[in-house]
């Protein structure tokens, strides 16, 4: 059984239909890659699936339950977590502030405190700045703590909507290398990437979204030597 399930679904925005009955699966342990074009619907999709926007039609079911109509919160404390477009920190508050704002739904004081050391392990630069002001960070150290933050909730799943966005080539390989650790520690990937060449070289699988639809789907290298895939996305 797949981890994350979406059957059918159909997102509007007013009359303008975004998402055309895509339908696609996430299995455990995987790293997916959802690619396309700005305005393929990729971020929508994302939103869907984590509860923002509701979808007209259609199914998403994780972990054998159907969350369609689930809040967004609710969908958190099950296990997704959500790295969104524009890595949308807290601007006003501190690294560590904002590390533990992403473990608002745990508990147990000696879990969330292990999951902190988790985090500055995998991200010493924000050990090193936990109590500077979040907004004061660079954007490679924002996507970094955008995905702490999310770590810290410690999700099964993890959405992480373009997170080489608008950073330097060196950021973006150390930022690729980083979502690849995380998935070989067992947490589950749904990655949208405009940078498909980065993301196709670390999925398992990929799906193409072209216009609300998938167009194309297969195991990721297989898509990495694809003609058409070469001439639309990767500037080859």
């Amino acid at each position: 059984m797949a981890m994350l399930e979406i059957k059918d679904l159909q997102v509007y925005y007013g009359v303008i239909q975004a998402i055309k009955g895509i339908s696609f699966e996430v299995n455990k342990g995987e790293v997916v890659a959802l690619i396309g074009a700005n305005g393929a619907g990729k971020t929508t999709t994302l939103h869907t699936i984590t509860g923002l926007i509701s979808p007209k039609s259609g199914h998403v079911i994780f972990e054998g339950k159907d969350i369609t109509k689930v809040p967004a919160h609710k969908i958190v404390s099950m296990g997704m977590a959500h790295v969104p477009e524009g890595r949308r920190v807290f601007a006003e508050l501190s690294v560590y502030e904002n590390l533990k704002m992403g473990a608002y739904t745990r508990k147990d004081k000696g879990e969330i405190e292990e999951s902190l050391n988790q985090v500055y392990k995998r991200f010493p630069r924000l050990e090193e700045r936990k109590n500077q002001m979040a907004g004061t960070l660079s954007g490679g150290e924002q996507q970094m703590l955008a995905m702490g933050r999310a770590l810290m909730s410690k999700p099964k799943l993890i959405l992480m909507d373009e997170p080489s966005m608008g950073l330097s080539p060196i950021l973006v390989n150390e930022i690729f290398d980083i979502i690849r650790s995380v998935s070989e520690s067992g947490t589950t990937v749904l990655l949208v990437e405009q940078n498909a060449k980065k993301a196709l070289s670390i999925a398992n699988r990929a799906y193409v979204l072209e216009t609300g639809k998938i167009v194309l789907s297969g195991n990721a290298k297989d898509l990495l030597e694809d003609e058409a895939i070469k001439k639309a996305y990767l500037g080859e």
